[in-house]
């Protein structure tokens, strides 16, 4: 088999150092599901026994496909399209720009949950957060009304400039800055929370397991689950940023950094959480933290909000805490964001157009078909279901992809190859040649006849969360790929 050849390097951008590439990388990674929905999944599945199987497919999901995206964008230096193309072969482009649309998909609504971020920084700083006892109320009058669509442009906005400058003098340049600030913010919060009265008991529930959890099937489920969609594994945004990849630099390191970086984000993230809730909450505390509340904003918009403003007798100082939490929150997911948008944008580029025509269509793209999700939570859910779970099927093109290139030359030659600090051994050719496709058909089987207990109309496509709408969606996405495959490929390797 012949090893997939990338573009000449001419013109290429590169990240100027390993460092920028891992700082940029772990900011994909590390986003809101770090700090909103991690806790929230580890208080309904356990606490402590969660965290068994969680680093468990860390080490046989997450990180062998942060390794497959680095090596696959490296070596061919195309977006998912071409990438894909060149090392499954051209017949299978279709599952590259599927890999994008689901990405691009997400990134319609993500934008807008960015906005959500934003907004509640403005209002803890202006003291308004606290105006309130009634936070949900609070969410509903917000969510409820016009002002989400307002700071979704923003966020669209302002990351689409950041996108329009490019690698280094963008997209570096920017995440230097906020991702180092996201993990000073995170630490402050990370002390305060720890030194909270009470807050060791939040902490012994966070890290003690029980064996009949741990032995519960739907518990390590929840936690490949979670790995899927909070590392940035298989979304294709990490093989996008590789193609910025300097050829000297080594691939198996760098991924194995940002998937340990990232779910050393979310352990930090979550006792914190945990930590603040045992300490303040008046009620129940695992029932404060796992509900999930209207799209899982219940914990981060609705009761934390009302943590916060009982931290201390000092109203400026729950407004401190409060503003920095929402602050770090905004940058996990600017960050994130910002790779999504990167990733249409090298779409187009790989297309034939420039940068600056790319990301004006993009941006463009972006407000406009955010605008639903920002106006109707109903919708907002359906996206955030529809293209959450497919992901998973993001997840396996990928492995396909590799194992239709040849699991063992793929490891030998791509991972191991030039620029390549630490070699990658046989076990890599099981793990993502087999334990993943199984892993992802698993997952979304689960997911799929899951949505079938919970909605007993599971074939209507216009139910938000359930069967019918996750294959009509899927169906004619795949459908219009593969009829349109040879176009889409040819048009992107003649470039």
């Amino acid at each position: 088999m012949k090893q997939p050849e990338g573009k000449p390097e001419g013109k290429q951008e590169f990240f100027s150092s390993r460092w920028a590439l891992i700082i940029a990388t772990i900011g994909i990674a590390v986003g809101t599901g770090n700090i909103w929905r991690f806790s929230r999944v580890v208080a309904q599945n356990g606490g402590g026994s969660f965290l068994i199987p969680w680093v468990i497919f860390l080490l046989i999901w997450s990180v062998p496909l942060i390794i497959a995206e680095f090596a696959i964008g490296k070596s061919t230096r195309y977006g998912p399209v071409g990438a894909i193309s060149k090392t499954a072969g051209n017949k299978f482009g279709w599952m590259g720009a599927f890999v994008v649309l689901v990405s691009t998909a997400i990134m319609f609504y993500y934008s807008v949950v960015t906005g959500w971020c934003l907004r509640y920084f403005f209002s803890a700083v202006s003291g308004g957060l606290f105006d309130t006892q009634q936070h949900f109320e609070y969410w509903q009058s917000f969510s409820s009304g016009y002002l989400p669509l307002l700071f979704h442009f923003i966020s669209i906005a302002l990351v689409s400039i950041v996108i329009y400058r490019g690698v280094t003098q963008g997209i570096e340049k920017v995440t230097r800055l906020l991702v180092p600030s996201l993990l000073i913010i995170l630490l402050i919060l990370f002390v305060r929370a720890i030194t909270l009265p009470d807050a060791i008991e939040g902490i012994k529930y966070f890290f003690t397991p029980k064996l009949e959890i741990i032995l519960d099937y739907k518990v390590w489920l929840n936690a490949l689950t979670q790995n899927a969609w909070d590392t940035g594994a298989g979304w294709g945004l990490i093989l996008t940023y590789a193609t910025y990849m300097r050829q000297k630099e080594d691939i198996s390191l760098n991924a194995a950094l940002i998937g340990f970086g990232n779910n050393s984000v979310s352990i930090i993230a979550g006792i914190t959480i945990f930590s603040t809730v045992f300490a303040l909450s008046s009620v129940d505390a695992m029932q404060q933290i796992s509900q999930s509340g209207p799209a899982n904003t219940g914990l981060t918009f609705i009761y934390l909000p009302l943590l916060f403003a009982k931290l201390s007798t000092s109203s400026l100082v729950n407004g401190f805490f409060a503003s920095i939490f929402f602050l770090a929150l905004f940058f996990a997911a600017t960050t994130s964001l910002l790779s999504m948008v990167e990733l249409s944008t090298r779409t187009l580029i790989d297309f034939g157009l420039k940068r600056r025509k790319a990301i004006i269509i993009v941006a463009a793209a972006g407000f406009v078909f955010g605008i639903p999700s920002a106006l109707n939570m109903n919708f907002f859910s359906n996206q955030d279901w529809v293209w959450g779970v497919g992901l998973i099927l993001s997840g396996a093109f990928i492995s396909f992809s590799i194992i239709k290139f040849g699991v063992n030359k793929f490891r030998t030659e791509i991972i191991n190859g030039y620029g390549s600090d630490v070699k990658i051994g046989k076990w890599y050719n099981y793990v993502i040649g087999v334990l993943v496709p199984i892993q992802a058909v698993f997952l979304i089987s689960w997911w799929l006849i899951s949505s079938i207990s919970w909605d007993p109309e599971w074939w209507n496509p216009f139910h938000a969360e359930n069967l019918g709408t996750c294959l009509l969606q899927w169906g004619i996405a795949i459908f219009v790929f593969i009829l349109l495959n040879k176009k889409i490929v040819d048009n992107t390797l003649r470039n």
